[in-house]
């Protein structure tokens, strides 16, 4: 089994399933869910943009529990380089949404709402970006667990596959 100073199957487990939650979330609301609402034919834009907005407040807040929980996990799976500068990036990313992109975006949909028509801006494609850069930090982190957690169970698996009970094989305590 893998070593680890704090960690159990249930976190080992933790540290797969959040991500892979998080991941699917991401998707989910940012890139199918928001983008669909653009193309309905009956939704006004100023419409489109403030249900967007409502729903970007939402998730950003889900996301930092999301992070929150990705923070508890890689604690408690013990001192990895890979876990920990990933979850730092995402620590990042969410800050500069929160605190830069989505304000400026609120403020262009407000304009918007009010008849205004704000200059064209690249803000849009920003908060598209460290979407996509979550996703692939995501994606990262659900490899690397998939593969420790496959990488521990093989001897296993292997075992079990020969009829040899597990509390022999080599490394294993019972």
């Amino acid at each position: 089994m893998i070593e680890r100073t704090f960690s159990s199957p249930y976190v080992d487990i933790a540290h797969l399933l959040v991500p892979v939650l998080w991941f699917g979330l991401l998707v989910g609301v940012c890139f199918v869910a928001v983008p669909v609402k653009f193309a309905a034919p009956s939704l006004s834009l100023p419409v489109a943009l403030d249900v967007g907005r409502v729903t970007f407040a939402l998730f950003n807040d889900i996301e930092w529990v999301m992070l929150a929980l990705t923070v508890v996990v890689v604690v408690f799976s013990g001192p990895h380089a890979l876990p920990a500068i990933a979850t730092a990036f995402l620590a990042l990313i969410l800050c500069v949404q929160t605190v830069w992109l989505l304000p400026v975006l609120d403020a262009r949909v407000t304009m918007i709402m009010a008849g205004g028509a704000p200059p064209p801006s690249s803000y849009h494609l920003y908060y598209i970006a460290a979407d996509v850069l979550k996703a692939g930090v995501l994606l990262v982190m659900v490899w690397s667990q998939a593969s420790q957690l496959s990488r521990a169970l093989a001897p296993a698996y292997h075992g079990r596959r020969h009829g040899i009970a597990p509390s022999v094989l080599p490394g294993q305590h019972s």
